[in-house]
């Protein structure tokens, strides 16, 4: 056995770094007293620093997971009429699908195959046709083939035919690049406890103020998950509309201050824990789903043999190695038998040599 604790070679939750960990041993706070009041405003504005925005966005916090804010976001800016072109290629693409659908957004559709990259020209075609599309929704890292779409491509075209941007970039966020003016994002998502390295349930938006100045109450339509309560109550009392998750406010602000210390060190990181694995699973002889040129800094989608067992493969990796890797998703797993191996969080190249030998020694077995 390489390990006596389990290692999460999976793309969320990760594991959080010691300073994140220990900040969770804080007093009680009330979270409608002066020091959470501080603390929120912090941690928001943190989050503009993560995408480097200007004075011109506002961030909020939506106590949740991911999806939480994806769908505070999509439940609260249109209005009646309005339309939402999505382009999807994967499982979060076809997410957002379903938040659009249950809240009954008129919607087009510019769906492409899983693994398939997205086309800013059929965008650009489709917002041509219809004028009634207000925004275009798009995922960053579709995680569930490991894939880093054209965001800034997308991006151009967007504002060229003066359309909202919205990206989901739950996966992406402190794992890629993201530079929200250059890439010309209007609103964006993400959530503490995947490449940012903090916990599970603390979701945010940051999203420009002449949008979310424009909202609304009557048009957003959730209670909870309603980006005009949760703007509204942020600007003027650095407050959120319902009871927060306190605790985590403390590990999202650590993160981020962690991160903002030296963003480069941790995407550097990334890149280069992501590409000895991706060496080292090629040295066994095998292949990806995606051209490396096409995936993210954290996710590898590996095809594993075709007499390999893949869910068998990782109940004996975790229950003999201690290591947790993610079998592929519906046809991911049954047409490719795919697994992913990710490097989030508290991962570092020593993790990444003895993960890849004991992921030799469970091949060799199967």
């Amino acid at each position: 056995m390489s390990t006596t604790k389990t290692i999460l070679f999976n793309p969320g939750p990760v594991m959080p770094s010691e300073r994140v960990r220990q900040s969770l041993m804080r007093d009680d706070i009330c979270h409608r007293g002066p020091e959470f009041m501080e603390l929120f405003a912090d941690t928001v504005a943190k989050i503009n620093k993560l995408f480097k925005a200007d004075d011109t966005y506002q961030s909020l916090i939506i106590s949740g997971s991911g999806t939480s804010a994806n769908e505070t976001v999509l439940s609260s800016i249109f209005k009646k009429d309005d339309a939402v072109l999505l382009v999807t290629n994967g499982v979060f693409g076809e997410r957002l699908e379903e938040i659009i659908d249950k809240h009954q957004i008129k919607k087009y559709v510019a769906r492409f195959d899983w693994g398939q990259q997205v086309d800013p020209a059929v965008v650009e075609e489709m917002l041509s046709k219809h004028p009634e599309i207000t925004t275009v929704a798009m995922v960053y890292h579709e995680t569930s083939t490991a894939m880093i779409n054209k965001v800034k491509e997308v991006g151009a075209v967007a504002k060229k035919m003066n359309r909202i941007y919205f990206v989901d970039a739950i996966s992406a966020g402190a794992g890629e690049d993201i530079d929200v003016i250059d890439q010309q994002i209007d609103i964006i998502t993400s959530v503490g406890g995947k490449a940012l390295g903090a916990y599970p349930g603390s979701a945010y938006v940051c999203a420009r103020k002449e949008i979310l100045d424009s909202l609304e109450g009557d048009q957003c339509k959730t209670v909870y998950l309603n980006l005009y309560k949760h703007y509204q109550i942020a600007i003027k009392n650095n407050q959120t509309p319902n009871t927060p998750n306190v605790t985590l406010f403390f590990a999202l602000n650590e993160a981020l201050t962690e991160y903002l210390e030296d963003p480069s060190a941790k995407l550097d990181r990334y890149v280069t824990c992501s590409t000895m694995l991706r060496k080292g699973l090629k040295e066994m002889g095998l292949t990806f789903f995606l051209p490396e040129s096409e995936m993210s800094h954290t996710v590898t989608s590996v095809l594993m043999p075709k007499h390999v067992n893949v869910p068998a493969f990782i109940d004996a990796l975790e229950r003999e190695e201690r290591y947790v890797v993610y079998s592929g998703k519906g046809p991911l797993l049954e047409e490719h038998n795919m697994l992913q191996v990710a490097n989030m969080g508290e991962i570092y190249p020593a993790d990444c040599e003895l993960f890849l030998k004991a992921f030799a020694r469970q091949l060799a077995k199967a």
